[in-house]
């Protein structure tokens, strides 16, 4: 009879090689991870773990460096009007910049797909990303000059006032001399009193030409003057090239439109005015019987509408928030055009097909779907708005730098740029650390909610 053998267990052919502990196994692997890990953990280390626990440490020590002064560095913090202004300008911020960022984005990169140059356009709204920030603030504090001479939004504005406006402004006038005219504090009038139903002339010199309107025609005498009336003619009494004689009205002299003219009364109150025309002729009506000056306001001869302090304490944080979504209005389309482009379409083909329009199609299929990338693209943007430097650093001047302040540019301020309190800052460095730790933990667990998924 045949005996039969049982092979022993756990003998492979080679012989009998025993296997490695589990744990050993284990240790091994982790070694060798740790292994390839050390570099990024030193640098992780030496760059992020490092600076935040001394920049704590830091923010118990006075400016110096040298007393511990425990928490009045966080004391003085919040007793300091300039850090309720950069904690009110950080609110404003949050509220108003991501949520503008993340809606125009959200417009570009829907209503783009449906157009053919989708592309080239995408390309320009991205554009500005392309740009630092440093010279994107330079850029707007440019155009944002209250001089319309300098700044192109001041620039555009007044044009559109001068084409529509009804006011006239002609800096720098004067009447000329020798012809019965007098100037005080910008009013010029007539030396004498009128009667009604006279005839006063007004020739002006010390007018720039581009002060002149593109309306202004040849200057022509004054129609003849009827009872209860006074008229005149208000002209540039200068001819081009030279000629002419002063105080007369030549060929080549210019009449100015849209100059107020008084008839101011005996007890200094005014009973009629008028408005030169083309011409710059004027006829004062429904005067009663008696002496009149005549007389042209100082409004006439100021600098008009020279357009909006855009950067005054007034719309400082407007204008820098303004910059802001010009430059990142380009990443949320791009961020939500490529969520865009992963949605199933034929969700929305098949809502199109049960009949709903194109606004139903967007507020209950694309939003719903791209509802992810939104949120991650709103919380990334709110970390960077409270972490904004340079647009606020760069864009206003000396004068409204206060009413402009933020977070990191008080903290920036107080520890290198003249105040040399590192202590101050270092607890400033810590709020806003802590006012930036939310968003970021929203933000790593959507990621690791998207990469379960």
């Amino acid at each position: 009879m045949t005996q039969l053998v049982a092979p022993v267990a756990n003998s492979p052919a080679g012989g009998d090689k025993r296997r490695p502990p589990h744990g050993s196994s284990r240790r091994r692997m982790f070694m060798i991870a740790l292994g390839f890990l050390a570099p990024a953990l030193v640098f992780l280390g030496a760059l992020v773990l490092y600076p935040i626990v001394y920049t704590v440490v830091r923010s118990f020590f006075s400016a110096g460096g040298g007393e511990f002064v425990g928490w009045d560095n966080y004391v003085t913090m919040f007793t300091n009007d300039s850090t309720f202004t950069a904690i009110r300008n950080n609110v404003l911020w949050v509220l108003v910049a991501p949520a503008a960022c993340t809606i125009l984005g959200l417009i570009f990169a829907v209503l783009l797909e449906k157009i053919k140059w989708a592309t080239a356009f995408k390309l320009i709204i991205f554009m500005p990303m392309a740009i630092s920030m440093l010279a994107a603030g330079v850029i707007f504090r440019g155009m944002f000059q209250e001089n319309p001479n300098l700044g192109v939004v001041n620039a555009a504005l007044v044009t559109v006032n001068s084409a529509f406006g009804q006011d006239a402004a002609y800096p720098g006038a004067a009447g000329r001399d020798g012809l019965g005219l007098v100037q005080d504090r910008g009013v010029i009038a007539s030396e004498s009193t009128v009667e009604s139903g006279s005839e006063q002339n007004f020739p002006l010199v010390g007018i720039r030409v581009d002060s002149v309107p593109a309306a202004a025609a040849q200057a022509e005498p004054a129609v003849n003057a009827r009872a209860g009336q006074l008229v005149g003619t208000v002209w540039l009494d200068v001819v081009r090239g030279g000629g002419g004689t002063s105080g007369q009205i030549d060929d080549g002299k210019t009449g100015l439109p849209g100059i107020l003219v008084d008839a101011v009364a005996a007890d200094g109150t005014i009973a009629a005015s008028a408005t030169t025309d083309a011409a710059g002729r004027y006829v004062i009506d429904g005067l009663a019987e008696g002496a009149y000056r005549v007389a042209l306001p100082a409004a006439n001869f100021d600098e008009g509408y020279q357009g909006v302090s855009w950067l005054s304490s007034t719309f400082i944080t407007g204008v820098i928030i303004l910059s802001y979504i010009w430059i990142w209005a380009g990443f949320s389309m791009v961020m939500i055009s490529s969520g865009l482009s992963a949605i199933d379409r034929s969700l929305q083909e098949a809502a199109r097909m049960d009949g709903a329009n194109e606004w139903n199609v967007f507020t209950r299929i694309t939003a719903p779907l791209l509802s992810p990338v939104l949120i991650v693209v709103f919380v990334t943007l709110i970390i960077n708005v409270l972490k904004i430097f340079d647009l606020v650093y760069v864009i206003p001047p000396g004068s409204a730098k206060p009413a402009a302040n933020v977070i990191a540019v008080e903290m920036w301020t107080v520890s290198f740029g003249g105040g040399n309190n590192q202590g101050l800052g270092s607890a400033l460095a810590i709020l806003l650390l802590i006012l930036v730790l939310p968003s970021m933990i929203i933000n790593i667990r959507r990621f690791r909610e998207e990469r379960q998924q």
